[in-house]
């Protein structure tokens, strides 16, 4: 699959959605490997950007497919559970989906194209276990998204 995905443009108001990281239990759905899944990771890994189920459907299809759009949810809703894949929600409610690392992360979106950069933050790290330990939280978790224009998109 060589067809490139546009990334859905990203806005001040798309936010991020926390994963939703159930514990896997044994034969559960995040753990099996279907070609489906596989399919679906392919056509994501290939996405520039963050992508709705509906473009990586369109694109499955348009390379011969016969994979369901209820199936491409399927799968990007196991990927994100299993830290494959990262998703936003945008300011219309649409979900919109981008592979990633397993390691913790954070964003740069351009409000413009949607490229989107993986960062590290160890002072916003720090800060975070500063704020917790102040209020007398413990194991602290946070998702962090920066939104701005990248170079391109401000000329």
């Amino acid at each position: 699959m060589s067809e490139k995905i546009e990334a859905a443009s990203a806005t001040d108001e798309t936010r991020a959605v926390a994963p939703k990281r159930p514990a896997p239990k044994s034969g559960d759905a995040t753990k099996r490997n279907t070609w489906q899944k596989d399919a679906v990771k392919h056509a994501l890994s290939e996405a520039i950007g963050f992508v709705s189920a509906q473009q990586l459907h369109q694109v499955l299809r348009n390379h011969g497919s016969t994979i369901g759009l209820a199936t491409v949810y399927r799968a990007l809703t196991d990927l994100t559970a299993l830290g494959d894949a990262d998703s936003l929600q945008s300011s219309e409610g649409e979900v919109l989906y981008r592979a990633c690392t397993n390691a913790h992360h954070h964003h740069l979106i351009c409000r413009g194209c949607g490229l989107t950069v993986e960062i590290e933050a160890d002072r916003v790290e720090k800060w975070a276990d500063e704020v917790a330990a102040e209020h007398g939280f413990t194991n602290p978790s946070h998702t962090i998204d920066i939104f701005g224009l990248c170079a391109a998109c401000q000329n």
